[in-house]
């Protein structure tokens, strides 16, 4: 690849909304050419929104393309969590005329995009007593439309970006009003509570129904009036949370704020994450004040004879707004 220019395609695709990204491969660095951002739900397709983006770059064919995709990937094939969408590495590149294309679960792109592609500045430290980074696993945690999930591993040279689907695993209480938590999400969901239903946008909401249901403060009527008039609860309860405008939606915030800190701690047990923990998706940046508060370290460092351990590991948030688009364009360049 030394000396060759090559363009490929990226793609970061997501419930919400799909962000895509041509690139200049050259002398094995990265230059972007341009980028857009489609609503996902606006379209039948993957194919659909491709072929509208390379439209618009005058009907450029890149030559490979790499997508991070909301959910597990398997022989090349992905059904989207959250979007009616069935993606094949191989449909793909008969529909867009691209020569190769590879699919990744979209935290393992995101993770990849954190380890290649992100400066000191796209980082905020949340462990005021985190010691210096070392070589060691680095465990991902992303709350945004869904939950996601995903490892660094690190094999004492270099990284592997590993996918999980451990959002989807069982939610663990922590207290009583937890405990409460667990058994109205278990009615509301006929049995199986994930994390996902918490830590995620649509968890923002499920966490705010559970509150005002359990009294633990008053819904306002302005506050009412608000949210039944919203396309999405969860924009609204989180400014009113930030604002201190609401004892109710600060609750939600609070409680979001300390099982996201709780599920952030087992997965660095869980990887054993002696490099730190990063915090990627869309939530995070937005409520960084609720998170730099310590509410959020309490929780992660909450693990009885092994929270020392825990105490050290820096823990940040990704503050960049792609990552996993980065990422996604960093594993394309391996595939020419």
């Amino acid at each position: 690849m030394n000396g060759v220019k090559s363009v490929l395609l990226a793609g970061d695709i997501g419930a919400t909304k799909t962000v895509l990204g041509l690139f200049d491969c050259w002398d094995d660095r990265l230059v972007c050419l341009s980028e857009a951002v489609f609503a996902s739900a606006d379209y039948a397709s993957l194919e659909a929104v491709v072929a509208e983006f390379l439209q618009g770059e005058g009907g450029q064919i890149p030559e490979v393309a790499c997508f991070g995709v909301p959910g597990p990937v398997s022989e090349g094939r992905c059904e989207i969590t959250n979007l009616p969408w069935v993606l094949s590495e191989q449909e793909l590149a008969a529909a867009t005329g691209v020569k190769a294309v590879r699919l990744l679960n979209d935290v393992q792109a995101m993770a990849l995009g954190m380890l290649y592609r992100l400066g000191e500045g796209d980082w905020v430290e949340l462990n005021p007593h985190a010691t210096r980074s070392r070589p060691g696993n680095i465990a991902v945690i992303a709350a945004g439309t869904g939950l996601g999930e995903a490892i660094l591993y690190w094999d004492g040279k270099r990284y592997h970006a590993l996918p999980t689907e451990g959002g989807h695993s069982d939610f663990a209480p922590n207290g009583m009003l937890e405990e409460g938590l667990l058994t109205f999400l278990r009615d509301r969901f006929c049995g199986h509570v994930s994390y996902e239903r918490i830590l995620s946008g649509s968890g923002l909401a499920n966490l705010y129904d559970y509150l005002r249901h359990a009294g633990v403060a008053p819904e306002t009527e302005a506050l009412h009036a608000a949210l039944a008039s919203a396309p999405d609860r969860a924009p609204i309860i989180t400014e009113w949370a930030l604002e201190r405008r609401d004892p109710l939606c600060t609750a939600v915030l609070e409680l979001f704020v300390a099982i996201y800190g709780a599920e952030a701690g087992n997965l660095a047990l869980k990887s054993l994450a002696l490099g730190g923990v990063v915090l990627g998706g869309g939530i995070a940046p937005k409520i960084l004040p609720l998170l730099q508060e310590g509410r959020f370290m309490a929780a992660f460092t909450a693990k009885g004879r092994l929270s020392s351990l825990l105490g050290g590991l820096p823990v940040r948030v990704a503050i960049h707004p792609h990552p996993a688009l980065l990422g996604a364009a960093h594993a394309a360049t391996a595939m020419l």
